[in-house]
């Protein structure tokens, strides 16, 4: 219609995010190191079931903590596996019209509910210690020395594996450092089955399994904590949304910015969506280019989409909802 005020849009950074979600440089490196993950996942995953037994045959909680921790290395290990499979699976299907966010979400409720088994653990661990700790049982030092140290072993393994993956890949990178903070459950369970055995003290693994359930607590609760944020869909905890704001409206040949909204996608995924008005006789290119680098450069934002609209356009600063 003549006359009528010209909208457009436009998404900035879009080769990019398309390779996000259709097998970009961090897919190709996940599936590049996907037998990492599997091998990873078939070292603690085949263990665990060794070290539960161990823990029930010797009584220890030390033991049954490590258990813990270590099963929520498995759930880690999974979710990173099955990230990497899915996104492979997704370009290889472009099911983009149904899932045009790929299937990332996915890795946040998997956090979500291994957060709550986590955190059920930990609970479960320090109310168990505490009631020991009245009584002290009985419990079998040498069995909790060789379990614990086979654990050590199977999490250094483990972690050598996944390290040369670590670098190119977040999710490798991600599971290596869970498997590395398993390492401390290890430890201190073979701590307290050299002091048992060695001494006799038997409230010593008690102890030993209350502390490792107090040390995962505060991790499964803030792991709960940031999967709920991004399901929410809540700004990015490190990201001033008012500074943000001004930082674009402060380009040149920016007027004003409305109906701002920034999210997580997924770890280290994060999108925006903004209304542009631009000054009379601003550049549309000009404008779009300086906003790219703006968000790609300081603000470590490569999805946006933004739409732009002149001075004189009215209507869209009015949100329904």
């Amino acid at each position: 219609m003549a006359g009528a005020p010209r909208r457009e849009r436009l998404v900035i950074g879009h080769g990019h995010q398309h390779g996000h979600v259709h097998g970009g440089p961090s897919a190709r490196a996940g599936l590049r190191h996907r037998h990492r993950l599997v091998w990873a996942l078939v070292l603690v995953g085949g263990f665990l079931g060794v070290e539960l037994a161990a823990a029930v045959v010797s009584n220890s909680l030390a033991l049954g903590s490590d258990v813990g921790h270590m099963f929520g290395d498995v759930t880690g290990l999974a979710l990173a596996l099955a990230a990497v499979q899915l996104a492979e699976r997704h370009a290889a299907r472009g099911d983009a019209g149904r899932h045009t966010f790929g299937l990332y979400r996915l890795e946040i409720i998997g956090a979500f509910v291994n957060s709550l088994l986590l955190v059920g653990v930990a609970v479960w661990l320090v109310v168990e210690a505490v009631s020991r700790l009245g009584e002290p049982p009985q419990v079998m030092g040498g069995w909790m020395v060789v379990a614990a140290a086979g654990g050590l072993v199977v999490n250094v393994a483990a972690f050598l594996v996944l390290r040369p993956g670590a670098a190119e890949s977040l999710n490798v990178k991600a599971a290596s450092v869970e498997v590395l903070a398993d390492l401390v459950g290890s430890v201190a369970a073979l701590a307290a089955g050299v002091a048992v055995w060695s001494t006799g003290a038997h409230w010593v693994d008690a102890a030993v399994g209350g502390l490792v359930g107090l040390w995962i607590l505060p991790r499964a609760v803030g792991l709960g904590r940031q999967a709920t944020r991004i399901l929410l869909q809540s700004a990015p905890g490190h990201l001033d949304v008012a500074e943000l704001q001004r930082s674009l409206e402060g380009l040149e040949g920016v007027r004003e910015v409305h109906d701002l909204h920034v999210w997580t996608l997924t770890s280290e995924m994060e999108s925006l969506s903004a209304h542009l008005v631009l000054d009379e006789g601003a550049e549309l290119h000009d404008v779009l280019d300086r906003a790219r680098d703006l968000l790609r450069g300081e603000w470590g934002i490569a999805h946006a989409t933004l739409q732009v609209e002149p001075a004189d356009h009215e209507g869209c600063d009015q949100v329904g909802w």
